[in-house]
C-alpha cells in the first residue's frame, strides 16, 4: 500500500487553482489519520501564502496552522495541525 503524502506542493499555482487541491488534500489527510501536514506554497510575493492561510483558518478539518520550521520550508510552507 502506498504511503499517504504529508505535504502538497503548490509552486506556480494561482489561488484559484490551489484552493481546490488543498481541500482534496486535507480531506484525504484527515481520512488517512495524519495529525499534521504541510502546504508548500513558496515565498514569492506572499499572496498565495496569505490567501491559503485565510482559507486554512476557516477550514473545518484544520485545528491551527503556522509557518513551517526551517527544515520544512520556513516562510515558504505552512504547517497544518488537523483536528482530532
Amino acid at each position: 500500500m502506498k504511503a499517504l503524502p504529508d505535504e502538497i506542493d503548490l509552486h506556480g499555482l494561482t489561488v484559484d487553482e490551489a484552493v481546490p487541491l488543498v481541500d482534496v488534500f486535507l480531506h484525504k489527510s484527515f481520512r488517512g489519520g495524519l495529525p499534521r501536514v504541510w502546504v508548500i506554497h513558496g515565498k514569492g510575493t506572499g499572496i498565495l501564502r496569505s490567501e491559503l492561510r485565510n482559507y486554512l483558518g476557516r477550514h473545518p478539518l484544520v485545528a491551527r496552522c503556522s509557518t513551517a520550521d526551517g527544515a520544512r520550508g520556513g516562510h515558504g510552507a505552512t504547517q497544518v495541525e488537523m483536528i482530532d
